[in-house]
């Protein structure tokens, strides 16, 4: 090839280089929605039977955000761009790739209310770059585990497994997961029944619109999933195993930019349309690549985030929004992430094993005074699935967050027909400081027999009154009857071995029976009270 030629070729690639990182990607927010084709009148044409149900449940009317964003205005703005991504019927706004130009043109339209700078450059494949999800996400070292019962005592203290007895696995609730990528979803034996039971009713990829493959990129959200959908009694048990889920990409791992909330926002529309009842988010943001785009503390008011006012937007519709506060506790930032600030949803932190808070975990409050997080769950050493090979452990509240999400899908099919604002409540009132939230753990650790019994029903309900402290922090509990009450009660640690068995007498109206526990090593054990008649049983924590 002549000289000349390839210096002009290389004028030519390097032009071409540079007019693709000039097209940015930018929100057109717009004034209006009007609409000739659409009524509010007719809701069964604007959204699906199944998200039809969940309004019914909810006594939902449609309103102005279920109305798509306006084809008049879609079809000037696509004329102006270089690529219309997606639009964002709840936030009236379209995402587009365009130049300089093109944006001067667009701010001037009528109708067009605001143009937002949301990314810098085009998106990157996963051949292009390489920056690790573990950068934005602070997961810690991931290590191969060895005991296959090493994911019980994560289970444990929610009550997974009594969940899982009284027969309730998340069958016929729709889980959708928004997170980074589901590499080795599709190959890992313990979520082999999600594909041969039909449980993966949709996925989606957010980062790279049109595309329905999710199963690459990042391993992020196959540990995720794994915590809510793994069956193999010998490695994992995930709580709604037998959920159905839509699997959506909304994080770029390549960058880190404002456009994931707008992608985040998008995947909640089209969970929202598929009937979801529970959206699990392990993501958070507070810095991004464009210093511009950066939050500050004060912004963590539930409703500056465009990622926050789309959370805030998927519970009103009733979906119960479960999220990761972030994993900043340790760090100069400390307090949570967004959407963690959002109200009506439920922002999870992390605890170790001796049921205190995890050091990087994100504390509270949300800037207007909120308590945050709601609740906590095991996020340090976790063990979930990420590779092939098997079980690992990792840490983060990214990994909290779905353990608690499967413990709402299955106390939500336990009582189909809870609102999603009675469900939250039930779970704050589970959770083991509900008396005394805080800005560390919230509400505490939820528990499914808390919220279904503080003990099982019959006579020891009436007799037994109350069991406290629970946690216990010290070493005397102690148990109040409401009337004269003889019983035998048995401790018993969780492996099912009993420790030791008491005969108690009170009458109505004594002092509490006390009882000295400083025998006992931290951790989970079950106190079982047994009459003539009955027996009940309730789980105790020792920290």
């Amino acid at each position: 090839m002549a000289k000349g030629k390839v210096l002009l070729l290389l004028f030519l690639l390097f032009g071409a280089c540079f007019t693709l990182f000039a097209q940015d990607r930018y929100a057109v927010h717009y004034k209006y929605k009007p609409t000739r084709d659409y009524s509010l009148d007719r809701p069964e044409e604007l959204l699906t039977e199944a998200a039809l149900l969940r309004r019914n449940r909810e006594i939902l009317e449609t309103d102005s955000t279920d109305l798509p964003v306006a084809k008049q205005y879609t079809q000037i703005i696509s004329k102006e761009a270089d690529e219309v991504l997606y639009h964002s019927k709840w936030l009236n706004a379209s995402v587009i790739r365009a130049d300089e130009k093109a944006i001067e043109r667009i701010i001037d339209l009528a109708f067009v209310e605001k143009v937002i700078l949301i990314g810098r450059g085009g998106f990157q494949n996963e051949n292009e770059g390489s920056k690790a999800i573990q950068a934005k996400h602070s997961s810690k070292t991931e290590m191969f585990t060895n005991a296959n019962s090493a994911f019980e005592f994560q289970n444990n203290i929610l009550g997974i497994p009594e969940m899982h007895r009284a027969g309730f696995n998340g069958e016929g609730i729709k889980v959708a997961v928004f997170d980074a990528g589901f590499l080795n979803v599709d190959e890992i034996s313990g979520l082999q029944h999600l594909f041969n039971e039909n449980r993966i009713l949709a996925t989606r990829d957010f980062v790279n619109p049109g595309s329905t493959d999710v199963f690459h990129t990042d391993t992020h959200g196959t540990g995720s999933l794994s915590l809510m959908a793994s069956y193999d009694p010998s490695q994992l048990v995930g709580g709604a195993y037998a959920a159905d889920y839509i699997l959506c990409i909304t994080e770029d791992v390549y960058s880190e930019y404002r456009i994931e909330e707008y992608n985040w926002v998008r995947a909640a529309e089209f969970a929202d349309s598929l009937g979801v009842d529970v959206i699990n988010s392990s993501l958070g943001y507070n810095f991004f690549d464009d210093p511009g785009m950066n939050y500050s503390r004060d912004d963590l008011d539930g409703s500056t985030a465009i990622i926050s006012i789309g959370a805030n937007m998927a519970a009103q519709k009733g979906i119960l929004v479960v999220c990761s506060s972030g994993n900043e506790g340790n760090v100069s930032w400390q307090t949570i992430t967004v959407p963690a600030d959002a109200r009506d949803i439920l922002a999870v932190g992390a605890i170790n094993n001796s049921l205190n808070k995890a050091s990087f975990s994100s504390t509270g409050p949300s800037s207007d005074g909120r308590i945050k997080p709601e609740l906590v769950a095991f996020g340090s050493g976790v063990t979930l699935w990420r590779r092939i090979e098997g079980t690992s452990i990792s840490s983060g509240t990214s990994f909290s967050s779905p353990q608690v999400a499967a413990l709402a899908a299955g106390i939500w099919q336990a009582n189909p027909k809870w609102s999603r604002s009675l469900l939250m409540d039930k779970l704050l009132e589970s959770g083991s400081q509900s008396d005394q939230p805080d800005f560390e753990l919230g509400y505490g650790v939820p528990n499914y027999l808390r919220i279904t019994m503080d003990m099982d029903t019959g006579t020891l309900v009436e007799k037994a009154i109350k069991i406290y402290p629970n946690p216990l922090e010290e070493n005397e509990l102690m148990l109040e009857f409401g009337r004269e009450f003889s019983c035998r009660m048995k401790l018993y640690d969780t492996q099912g071995k009993m420790l030791s068995l008491l005969s108690l007498h009170r009458v109505e109206n004594e002092e509490p029976y006390r009882i000295d526990m400083g025998n006992l090593h931290p951790g989970i054990y079950w106190l079982e009270l047994e009459d003539d008649a009955v027996a009940g049983s309730i789980k105790m924590w020792k920290k």
